[in-house]
């Protein structure tokens, strides 16, 4: 038995590994344990998140839905992912730094990591993964 449990920080509001033979804990995948090893840990049902929080920047263009853009004129440099959606993005979550709440897609994204371009009918989102 490897004595690890899957747990979820309340504070970080993501799962950890906890190991209750050693008291050690840990936010990466413990070494020397399979996938399937750790899919049979206590609480491994934590791993699987029901849904994620993102951000996006969605930037209108001629072939867009509706291509009229309200920020045409507002285009300057930004220093943060919030900043760049403030200024620059044609979706009304440009009022929250761009956040999209919580839903369930970009599951493939880490936190903290930013899509590559996403192309659709309302226009080109790059998207942040913030949960």
């Amino acid at each position: 038995m490897s004595g690890w449990e899957v747990r979820f920080s309340n504070s970080r509001k993501v799962p950890y590994f906890y190991n209750a033979e050693t008291q050690q804990s840990t936010w990466d995948m413990p070494g020397g344990l399979t996938k399937e090893e750790i899919a049979a840990l206590p609480g491994a049902s934590l791993l699987q998140p029901k849904e994620v929080r993102a951000s996006h920047i969605l930037v209108k263009h001629s072939g867009s839905r509706r291509p009229s853009s309200w920020k045409e004129a507002n285009r300057d440099n930004a220093d943060t992912f919030g900043q760049l959606a403030r200024t620059h993005s044609d979706c009304s979550s440009h009022d929250h730094d761009g956040d999209l709440g919580w839903f369930d897609a970009t599951f493939s994204l880490r936190v903290g990591e930013i899509s590559g371009v996403v192309d659709t009918q309302s226009g080109v989102h790059l998207i942040l993964r913030t949960g």
